[in-house]
């Protein structure tokens, strides 16, 4: 099987294991089945801005966007990467109506396990897609809070006592701590501040994930089109949004916009 198109985000859906598909343009090659086969992807040297389709000769911001996106569009603000910077109270944010559906909508601040427990935050009804995107093997609700920025500074402040960073290496090579998400998450209640516990959930169950994996890498070597011309090994698993070949892992979110050549 040949594809040719741009790379998108690995697509994923709740199974066990997690089913992952891979989007080259419209065509869709479903990893699960590759399991253990060859697989090449080769860079055809363009880049295409994710956010207006235009050809570019570089990307900006770590977002697959072209200049003027980066620069102009609110997917590419500071406060998407830091939602504590919020300034749409200030009336300066770049589009009210984006604003509007991303930020000011409920959103959720959890507990996740993918190497050690980590804080971090999700749109409601996102939070399934996010979780399996960062690799968790567990994931925990904590609050459900108004808006971005009120989910922003509740992780701002729980990250003074627990880490709001996935490590990605351990992650790929299933270095999960055994830390207790149900402790975990019983502490930090009891750390926040007056406002916050209003917006305390019940507690929940835990979600687990299994990912499509028939190996673990032995050393975790970093794939990228920077670096070399095309991608090539034997497809050993997928988690996050990362492709594990035995010849090491390539990220694929990283790399949406690339124009490639897909053989498998």
């Amino acid at each position: 099987m040949k594809r040719t198109g741009y790379l998108k985000p690995l697509q994923h859906q709740l199974s066990d294991p997690i089913h992952y598909e891979l989007k080259v343009d419209e065509h869709t090659i479903s990893l699960n089945e590759h399991l253990g086969k060859e697989m090449e992807i080769q860079f055809l040297d363009e880049l295409t801005c994710q956010f207006c389709g235009r050809k570019t000769k570089k990307f900006y911001g770590g977002n697959s966007a072209c200049f003027s996106c980066f620069k102009n569009l609110p997917d590419n603000d500071i406060c998407i990467i830091k939602p504590e910077l919020c300034h749409f109270h200030e009336g300066t944010c770049r589009d009210g109506s984006f604003a509007e559906h991303h930020c000011m909508s409920t959103h959720i601040v959890y507990l996740a396990l993918s190497s050690e427990i980590k804080v971090g935050i999700t749109r409601k009804n996102n939070h399934i897609r996010r979780w399996i995107d960062q690799g968790a093997v567990q994931a925990l609700p904590i609050m459900e809070v108004p808006t971005r920025k009120d989910a922003g500074d509740a992780e701002t402040f729980l990250a003074q006592f627990i880490k709001d960073k996935t490590n990605w290496r351990k992650m790929l090579k299933n270095e999960v701590s055994d830390a207790n998400l149900y402790q975990t998450r019983k502490e930090l209640i009891g750390k926040l501040p007056k406002h916050f516990q209003q917006f305390v959930l019940p507690e929940m169950e835990i979600y687990h994930f299994n990912y499509p994996q028939i190996e673990v890498p032995d050393k975790i070597k970093s794939l990228s089109f920077n670096k070399e011309q095309a991608i090539r090994g034997r497809l050993i698993g997928v988690k996050a949004q990362y492709l594990l070949f035995d010849t090491g892992v390539f990220q694929v979110r990283k790399h949406t916009g690339y124009k490639v050549s897909v053989s498998i």
